[in-house]
């Protein structure tokens, strides 16, 4: 993340200064993510989702999360551009960028019908990054770190008790909200599955685009994996009672056994970096 402008600056061009990176875009499409999502959430509260205003909000949100990520993958290919490196495995090693992943389901969503629950993953993560933009670009801008004042430790920096707040906020509740982010991911797929088998509309198209993409984020995040660890055992707890017919303990280990499969069946390993894993991310 770009430093913030010289606290020597007077305030109105240090705002100026700040206001004209690609980095604020990037901030102002998460806050503006955030007030979509707020206010869509009230209309859903009160059934009006689907009036010009709920519909307005959500594709908001969306078009928001677009541009954010959209910024990422760019600065991305900028900077890849500039050593002259490609993405390892060609197309498969671009798709398997977190963010272009994050931008391809916020476009997806864009134009399908209306899934509430798509947006909550894009809330929390839009949540920390406005918090840690906050942290390290606009709170230091607004309010630059006063030099240290005499007899303090040389090594000292001076602290912004609101910085300190909000990175100590990170801190505490990022893991915690990441596994929540998995879990909701893993409840998207199962609420497109219902509706696919409901043949609601668009629905396995959806479902199939959105399962390539939990395929993806499963090789790359180690909570998914462990979202998906504790849903099976969670599953294996309750099939395994004895009440549990033995029917229903072959479905569920039919439904494992293919899980295995389709996992071995798209490991994008063997496409990209001539087999070598793709690296496993925490978020």
């Amino acid at each position: 993340m770009a430093p913030p402008p010289s606290p020597d600056l007077p305030l109105g061009e240090r705002l100026l200064q700040l206001v004209k990176t690609l980095q604020f875009a990037w901030f102002a499409g998460h806050l503006t993510l955030l007030l979509s999502l707020f206010r869509y959430s009230l209309s859903w509260i009160s059934f009006n989702y689907y009036s010009r205003l709920g519909q307005f909000t959500y594709r908001t949100a969306f078009i928001s999360a677009a541009l954010t990520y959209g910024i990422v993958v760019y600065k991305t290919w900028r900077a890849r551009q500039k050593v002259g490196a490609k993405y390892p495995g060609s197309v498969v090693g671009l798709l398997s960028d977190e963010n272009v992943q994050y931008l391809a389901m916020a476009l997806v969503w864009l134009f399908s019908p209306q899934y509430p629950l798509a947006l909550l993953p894009y809330g929390i993560y839009s949540i920390f990054h406005v918090a840690t933009y906050t942290r390290a670009n606009l709170i230091p801008t607004i309010q630059p770190a006063k030099p240290a004042a005499a007899g303090s430790s040389p090594g000292a920096k001076p602290v912004n008790p609101l910085a300190e707040a909000i990175g100590n906020f990170v801190k505490t509740y990022y893991d915690a909200s990441m596994s929540v982010v998995s879990s909701l991911e893993i409840l998207l797929w199962v609420r497109l599955l219902l509706a696919a088998i409901l043949f609601q509309r668009r629905s396995w198209i959806l479902l199939a685009l959105y399962t390539a993409f939990i395929r993806a984020r499963y090789a790359q995040s180690n909570h998914v994996q462990t979202a998906f660890g504790n849903l099976e055992a969670h599953v294996d707890s309750i099939v395994g009672a004895q009440t549990t017919p033995p029917a229903a303990r072959s479905v569920w280990e039919g439904v494992k056994n293919g899980a295995r499969q389709f996992h071995a069946m798209t490991d994008v390993s063997k496409y990209v970096n001539n087999g070598s894993a793709v690296p496993k991310k925490t978020s």
